[in-house]
């Protein structure tokens, strides 16, 4: 079984207003499987930050010596809002999965891809993880659950890598713009400030999901028009005013 390779896939970073959305993909040898629960491995979100860092840079350090392997991709907010033009965020999440998957470049025939279902179906998730994927992880048997961070280890490793990742982007908006951006949820008031903050100019910063409802509406409340519209070139287009016609 020392062969037998296992893969945890998770996302951080779903919900926020700013800053990327992260997923991270771990992939170890189920013989080491003890290793990441003597490191302290489970959900991110029940482990204290400074916590999170000294088991990622463990996991990390394993992956250095080349006995684990690990995919990172981190998806910027303009992806997202050009995503939202024409797709919808679980159809995203579901390539961003694949992509950080493929990332392992684990060239092995067969094993096992364990992902927190992001889709309230946890099957139609497991399907169309299977169909982005493709003929090349077709042996690969796909579990797809709710809280899989929470139930299996080596995708709670994942959502630390995952996690931290998403820390950092974070931390280098807030040193980047001058301004503590807080957690990034809509939720924190901080963040909230750090928004309306980043709204005062002619232009959305490049660091907010401008798709979102809070920005929209903050936009709205500063500027009375529509909150400006990305475009793949990489532009923006500024919307129309009911008032204009």
């Amino acid at each position: 079984m020392d062969g037998h390779w296992i893969i945890g896939v998770d996302e951080a970073g779903r919900g926020p207003v700013i800053g990327p959305l992260v997923v991270g993909a771990l992939a170890i040898p189920s013989g080491d499987i003890d290793e990441l629960s003597k490191m302290g491995v489970k959900d991110s979100k029940e482990i204290p930050s400074h916590k999170r860092v000294r088991i990622s840079e463990q996991i990390t350090q394993t992956i250095e010596q080349g006995r684990w392997k690990s995919g990172l991709i981190v998806c910027k907010p303009n992806r997202i809002d050009i995503n939202s033009i024409s797709s919808d965020l679980n159809s995203l999440e579901i390539e961003l999965f694949s992509e950080a998957i493929s990332a392992t470049k684990l060239f092995t025939q067969s094993g096992v891809i364990r992902a927190d279902a992001c889709d309230v179906s946890e099957e139609r998730f497991r399907s169309r993880l299977a169909s982005c994927l493709g003929d090349d992880w077709k042996e690969w048997n796909i579990e797809a659950e709710h809280g899989m961070d929470s139930k299996d280890v080596v995708a709670g490793g994942a959502s630390i890598i995952a996690k931290v990742a998403r820390d950092l982007a974070i931390e280098e908006i807030s040193a980047r713009t001058g301004i503590d951006v807080g957690s990034g949820y809509p939720s924190d008031q901080t963040t909230r400030i750090a928004v309306e903050s980043l709204l005062s100019n002619g232009k959305p910063h490049d660091s907010l999901r401008w798709s979102w409802a809070t920005v929209s509406d903050i936009w709205q409340k500063l500027h009375s028009t529509p909150v400006p519209v990305r475009s793949k070139n990489g532009g923006s287009v500024v919307q129309s005013s009911l008032d204009d016609w």
